[in-house]
């Protein structure tokens, strides 16, 4: 029976003692199941949630933010305000024994009024000073003189003695290299007729074309011939695809005009144009050989313009001509400035009337034309 009673105590014992470990463990297991579920559910939101609102506003301090105030606006500037026009004065013309002269006296006549008052005898500058009354100055007379400005003198060229060469055709070979090195070649003619007291002269310039000569530039000159060699009335200009240029000397006016400008000089004694001058070189060293020494001074006209050539003689020179060889005298025009600015070299043959058997013109721009002589014609045998 005790041993009943023991076994039923102790297994009421170990019931008691598992029901109360089976109480702790179901708790334990809620307690854990509502911890989960507390942290594991669906957060509330703090902005929706009035209680945490509040329990936010009062955990955080409060920060005061400045107060914004925006700038008033400018006030519109002031509009200019137009000033008045001025209302002219109306003019009131005094009577003539009122009108009185409105300007401020000169010095001369303040001072003279100052001495006319009576008992004021004192001397401008010397206070306390007395002396005899100052007499007013003399009146400042303005004359205008006219200063007559005499144009310079016309140069006073040299005068040659004259010996012009027979009539002649003479045919030259023209040999031209351009600035840019072109090349190319042609033929020249110069017509030299004298007769009487009259001449002409017709050069012909221009390139051979198969078994013709096509013409660039036609010159003519005209004149007299006198003392002073060759004298030119007209001269003429005509180029290929431009009309025809005169030059005139006019004897009576002692003028050179041209047709193409207003332009106009002073006629010198001896004046030629670009045909004549070779020629008129020729009757200077035919009529005199020694003349040709030093510098050879002649007015030349061309291209609108008239100026004094001087030519220095360089020398006798030797020079190769399809006729041969033949001794000659070189005369050399150097440019000027503010005149010409080529160089113009001219060879006469003495063994042939002094005829022109080379003409050389050297451009500004470095192009180079030289005519040589192949044929001398003579037309008649005048001395």
């Amino acid at each position: 029976m005790k041993f009943a009673l023991a076994g039923v105590a102790s297994f009421v014992q170990q019931r008691r003692r598992a029901l109360v470990l089976g109480s702790l463990t179901v708790l334990l297991h809620w307690f854990l199941l509502l911890w989960i579920v507390h942290h594991m559910g669906p957060r509330r939101d703090v902005r929706r949630d009035p209680e945490r609102i509040a329990m936010v506003s009062i955990s955080l301090p409060r920060q005061s933010t400045p107060l914004q105030v925006a700038p008033a606006p400018l006030p519109p500037p002031p509009r200019a305000t137009p000033k008045p026009r001025k209302t002219p004065k109306p003019m009131v013309i005094a009577p003539p024994e009122l009108q009185v002269e409105a300007r401020e006296p000169t010095f001369a006549e303040a001072l003279t009024d100052a001495m006319a008052q009576p008992g004021n005898g004192a001397v401008v500058g010397i206070p306390g000073e007395k002396g005899p009354p100052l007499e007013a100055p003399p009146p400042v007379v303005s004359e205008i003189v006219q200063v007559a400005v005499a144009a310079p003198p016309e140069p006073k060229l040299p005068v040659y003695k004259m010996a012009p060469p027979p009539s002649a055709d003479l045919v030259l070979n023209v040999d031209r290299v351009d600035a840019d090195g072109t090349r190319w070649s042609g033929e020249a003619a110069i017509g030299w007729r004298r007769a009487a007291e009259r001449y002409r002269v017709k050069v012909e310039i221009g390139i051979s074309v198969l078994v013709t000569r096509v013409n660039l530039v036609v010159l003519t000159s005209e004149g007299a011939l006198g003392e002073a060699g060759l004298v030119p009335v007209k001269m003429t200009e005509k180029r290929r695809g431009r009309s025809e240029t005169a030059t005139h000397f006019n004897a009576a006016d002692q003028k050179i005009t041209f047709s193409a400008s207003q332009a106009s000089f002073a006629l010198l004694a001896g004046a030629q144009d670009k045909a004549s001058i070779p020629l008129q070189l020729a009757a200077i060293g035919r009529g005199d050989p020694s003349q040709l020494t030093g510098e050879i001074a002649v007015q030349v006209a061309e291209d609108k313009d008239a100026s004094v050539y001087r030519f220095v003689v360089v020398g006798q020179e030797e020079i190769e001509t399809r006729m041969g060889r033949m001794q000659t005298v070189h005369l050399s025009r150097p440019p000027v400035a503010g005149a010409y600015s080529s160089r113009l070299d001219i060879w006469l043959a003495p063994g042939h009337d002094w005829y022109p058997v080379r003409i050389s013109n050297l451009e500004a721009s470095g192009a180079v034309t030289t005519q040589t002589v192949s044929k001398i014609t003579l037309t008649d045998t005048g001395s």
